[in-house]
């Protein structure tokens, strides 16, 4: 089994003041300097010391750290083995101290790692908790004798969020008091939590157990992975972004193919691959291995497939044969308009499902897009008439 959005979704709503089911223990800040890379100021605190205002602002700047698409903004990782002073292990040891020294410093000996050979471009403030969160086993029952309360999962877990600082906004203010203008001379840096640059937690979790040999890492933008911070920070193992999945499958088809496939046929090969994912939509995401690729692809009407062809292209494309495609990075989102087609003339937007109604042709010479729909379009509130532009060829025998 492996992490789902569901499991994300049940951590993520523990995120709200006044809930029962988190305890944050403590809140670690550390300042680091970009232009020397070095830490400013760390500072360790209660939670429950903050102004109910801070509480705020941090609770929805951890909820974006858990914020987004598996593969493309949330990535599960497995730790590397049998590395050198591994995060995993100091993770570990922070989450199993009882003293805050203990666990501040393990922490800064992860922030050692984000600073080694490394320059950001802005001050960071990197922000480290510590707790646990507690899910219930069974949903609430009115009837049931026993409290949801009472049955529950707990999780201890350390969430890191990295965040920019910027330059305060110049403006101009009104005295009241004074009756005049003042320019706003405010010198202290922004801390921007509203856009997590980057961020982790750790353990990972899948249906509801711990996985302290995954972490679940966040980057800032969707398909930008951090490769510094994957490996050197986290010491986690390579991963391919759903948008580099799919550019890989697409060469791989290619290479299968010829370069050239019609729309009736990718049509089928998405079809057939979201055939594959709602028969297994109660288990983990299906993945596809060169022998699926074959299969689908010979089911969607492609020619002269054959295993050695497909092995072959994998090993060209990927250097891998063994390398499974997840299902879901590879197909656009089905039942929506997920397919962009861009020419100079105009841009279309249409579903999978739909492709096989496109069809490039020549007119009179001229390379078409044709689009075949089932009643009149209407263009800026006119109905278009139709045109008749293909007519039978004139039989021989009428020369």
């Amino acid at each position: 089994m492996s992490l789902n959005k569901k499991d994300i979704a049940n951590i993520r709503k523990q995120f709200k003041l006044d809930n029962d089911l988190l305890n944050i223990r403590e809140i670690f800040n550390v300042y680091i300097m970009k232009e020397s890379s070095e830490i400013y100021h760390h500072q360790s605190l209660s939670f429950d010391l903050l102004e109910e205002e801070q509480k705020e602002l941090f609770m929805n700047n951890f909820k974006k750290v858990l914020t987004g698409q598996l593969d493309e903004k949330l990535f599960e990782l497995k730790f590397q083995r049998d590395v050198e002073n591994s995060s995993q292990l100091i993770l570990h040891q922070g989450l199993l101290s009882q003293d805050t020294e203990e666990w501040t410093n393990y922490m800064l000996q992860l922030v050692e790692k984000m600073l080694k050979d490394h320059q950001y471009e802005m001050d960071i403030v990197v922000t480290f908790i510590r707790g646990e969160y507690r899910i219930p086993m069974k949903p609430r029952n009115d009837e049931a004798e026993e409290s949801e309360r009472d049955a529950v999962y707990s999780h201890p877990f350390i969430l890191c969020s990295m965040n920019k600082t910027q330059d305060p906004k110049k403006e101009l203010l009104f005295d009241y008091v004074e009756k005049e203008f003042k320019y706003n001379i405010v010198v202290d840096p922004v801390i921007n939590l509203k856009a997590p640059v980057s961020g982790f937690l750790f353990p990972s979790m899948t249906d509801n157990a711990s996985d302290v040999n995954h972490v679940l890492y966040s980057t800032g933008k969707a398909n930008e992975l951090d490769y510094h911070f994957i490996e050197d920070v986290l010491n986690a193992e390579e991963i391919m972004t759903a948008q580099e999945d799919k550019v890989v499958f697409e060469e791989v088809v290619k290479k299968v193919t010829g370069d050239q496939i019609n729309t009736s046929t990718l049509s089928n090969v998405y079809e057939e691959i979201n055939r594959v994912m709602e028969e297994n939509e109660e288990e983990d995401p299906p993945k596809l291995d060169y022998k699926d690729v074959e299969t689908v692809l010979k089911s969607s009407g492609v020619k002269d497939v054959d295993q050695e062809k497909v092995e072959s292209a994998f090993k060209t494309v990927i250097d891998d044969e063994k390398y499974e495609f997840k299902a879901s990075n590879i197909v656009p989102k089905y039942n929506k308009k997920s397919i962009k087609i861009k020419t100079k003339i105009a841009d279309i937007s249409v579903s999978p499902q739909d492709l096989k109604y496109v069809r490039q042709v020549q007119v009179n010479g001229k390379v078409c897009l044709m689009l075949e729909v089932e009643e009149n379009t209407v263009i800026e509130g006119f109905e278009m008439i139709p045109e008749v532009l293909f007519q039978k060829a004139k039989d021989n025998t009428d020369l």
